[in-house]
């Protein structure tokens, strides 16, 4: 299959491994933002072939993993009303709130459906004018067109009972909440392909320049990875700082203007919490004031939600890069697919799914 076969070559993998190795003659932290990004390099063990200096953080750039708690209860509220049709991608369905989860809900009644775009539920809410249909929103800069797509028809056609519950999240603003912190140990980013091929790259060079730190527009596909990591450590190991697009038969500096132009026309930044993260300025989307009628939050009234996350549970820490997923207590024992005590490990973008579903450091008796 064209762009997918060629770029999982085993013997181009080794000479680019082979060549990194050559480069590296330091330590080096290297983080991948996306999720997407840390399971190819788990199951294809890319962090195992290339040199040991060279460590890969794993970023915060899971979407169903930072969406906040806070946010999760409120989609449970909503979603247990007798009065709605909760839509949402099949991911969110098991990702821990306080005290249950969205299959919790099913289960007990709620009419909880799983689809593929928002444009599903939209249709839903047209054939269904008797149900409040409500769509979950979430995700970084990728799935927002659809999202904003969604919306802007459901005003165009005067659809009513057609809302969405946002927790959209941005990469650049991340970007720069980890270049601040205090304890931070990045020294080059791969960047998410997908992100950029919506926004392009043109956001990242003031970053590269600000913190003096090379960032690579990276794919997905083990030769796509290695390739970003080659480029980052030739940067690191000359001093240099800047922006590369190693993903160019997807990314362009621009990205798609005409999908820029329907997320900023439904779309307004605002702060954004981050599940086990905080609190970063300017780092997610709402709607707009033109399309506030179709804020699910507000036309339900979900407020004063209190969270309860797990004592036991140190996802929020493997978002950050501060630690690995088998590091935490939980893992593997209390925490598994089955029983996750954190989004990261349900998630099928989060690290600590990817470290216990390929067996990395899974200790033999441990079963899913």
């Amino acid at each position: 299959m064209k762009y997918l076969t060629e770029f999982r070559n085993g013997e181009k993998a080794r000479r680019l491994a082979d060549e990194i190795r050559k480069r590296t003659t330091r330590n080096w932290a290297i983080m991948e933002v996306c999720g997407g990004q840390t399971h190819s390099i788990i199951r294809h063990g890319i962090d195992q072939i290339i040199p040991h200096e060279i460590e890969l953080i794993h970023g915060p750039g899971c979407p169903v993993c930072v969406t906040p708690l806070e946010i999760i209860d409120k989609a449970l509220e909503i979603a247990a009303r007798p009065e709605v049709t909760f839509c949402s991608f099949g991911d969110m369905l098991r990702v821990p709130g306080s005290n249950r989860d969205l299959l919790g809900v099913k289960s007990t009644g709620g009419d909880i459906r799983i689809i593929y775009s928002p444009l599903d539920a939209l249709r839903i809410a047209r054939n269904e004018p008797d149900r409040e249909v409500v769509f979950f929103a979430i995700g970084f800069e990728t799935t927002a067109p659809a999202n904003a797509m969604a919306v802007k028809l459901a005003k165009q056609h005067g659809v009513k009972n057609f809302s969405v519950l946002v927790s959209h999240v941005l990469v650049p603003p991340a970007i720069e909440a980890i270049m601040n912190s205090p304890t931070n140990r990045v020294q080059a980013f791969l960047a998410a392909g997908h992100v950029c091929s919506v926004m392009g790259f043109w956001q990242y060079p003031p970053l590269s320049i600000r913190y003096h730190v090379p960032i690579v527009v990276t794919g997905f596909e083990p030769l796509d990875i290695l390739d970003g990591i080659r480029r980052a450590v030739i940067q690191l190991e000359s001093g240099t700082a800047q922006v590369e697009n190693a993903f160019d038969r997807v990314v362009t500096f621009d990205g798609n203007r005409l999908a820029q132009q329907v997320i900023s026309e439904v779309f307004e930044v605002t702060d954004r919490s981050w599940r086990g993260i905080g609190m970063i300025p300017q780092s997610g989307w709402r709607l707009s004031q033109a399309y506030r009628n179709f804020d699910a939050e507000t036309r339900f009234g979900v407020s004063g939600i209190c969270t309860n996350e797990s004592t036991l549970c140190r996802s929020g820490e493997v978002l950050q890069g501060a630690i690995k997923p088998h590091q935490c207590p939980a893992f593997g024992k209390q925490c598994t697919p089955r029983t996750p005590l954190g989004a990261t490990m349900v998630s099928s973008e989060g690290a600590c799914a990817a470290y216990f579903n390929y067996g990395r450091f899974l200790k033999a008796e441990v079963t899913a």
